[in-house]
């Protein structure tokens, strides 16, 4: 009976459950939700390209694209961080420095703001009509505890659902806590711990619905670990039926 009441039921490791049994959260609704524009922060690596009008006819629209993807896709194949040599990281006072220009303050600024501020700056040094591309350069998180892939990610997009960071990692082993996932969040002022609800579909309304860069993941293990049991009835049972064997045997043997 101990043993069977370890099993891990579907229950807990089923996501997206409508716990509150919230009619907004049925199937088909449509959710509205804001989503607040992501505003740089100390560590963040952005992506800057800057084009002169001459460098736009002579060359295209992709000019200075080709060495730099080529790079990027070896650092990726390594398994480096693929902007780390080629981007530009905002450091403690905010700033990130640029050739020409120097040091920028681009942080608690959106890329749009980061964009017009560089831009801005080296308008100083140029007299041509100049293009200015500010993005990130990747999602980078964190996925630690019980992932089938635990391990540091870099994913080259601005926007990355929580279940999708999940998934990125192999998933959740069957022990993991779902509804007890540990978010390590920074923020300007400091870092921050979010116990969230990977269960419960109200996530989805959420601010922790969308990881941010240097999110940190962690997923803890549930009692049967400790414990030691199978995590499905099946392997529960083997393991009972072994246990009463191994002691009829030994019994067996003593007499």
């Amino acid at each position: 009976m101990i043993g069977l009441n370890s099993c891990i039921s579907n229950k807990k490791v089923t996501y997206l459950q409508n716990k509150e049994n919230d009619a907004a959260l049925e199937e088909d609704k449509l959710l509205n939700y804001q989503i607040p524009e992501y505003k740089l922060q100390y560590n963040d690596i952005i992506d800057v390209k800057v084009l002169t009008a001459e460098d736009m006819i002579e060359k295209g629209f992709n000019a200075g694209e080709e060495g730099g993807m080529a790079n990027r896709t070896s650092l990726g194949q390594n398994g480096g961080d693929i902007y780390y040599m080629t981007g530009y990281t905002i450091d403690k006072e905010g700033n990130i420095r640029l050739p020409l220009a120097g040091e920028v303050q681009v942080q608690e600024m959106t890329l749009e703001e980061a964009r017009k501020a560089i831009e801005k700056a080296l308008r100083k040094y140029v007299n041509t009509e100049l293009y200015v591309r500010v993005k990130l350069g990747g999602i980078r998180y964190t996925a630690f505890g019980e992932f089938r892939r635990p391990g540091k990610y870099v994913v080259l997009q601005d926007r990355m659902t929580i279940y999708e960071a999940i998934a990125n990692a192999g998933d959740m082993t069957v022990v993991a806590k779902r509804d007890e996932v540990m978010l390590i969040r920074q923020y300007p002022e400091g870092t921050k711990l979010h116990k969230i609800d990977l269960n419960d579909r109200s996530i989805i309304q959420s601010p922790f619905y969308f990881i941010q860069p240097n999110d940190q993941i962690y997923a803890e293990p549930m009692k049967v670990r400790e414990i030691g049991t199978g995590e499905n009835t099946a392997q529960t049972l083997a393991l009972v039926f072994s246990a009463i064997t191994a002691v009829a045997l030994i019994i067996n043997l003593s007499n």
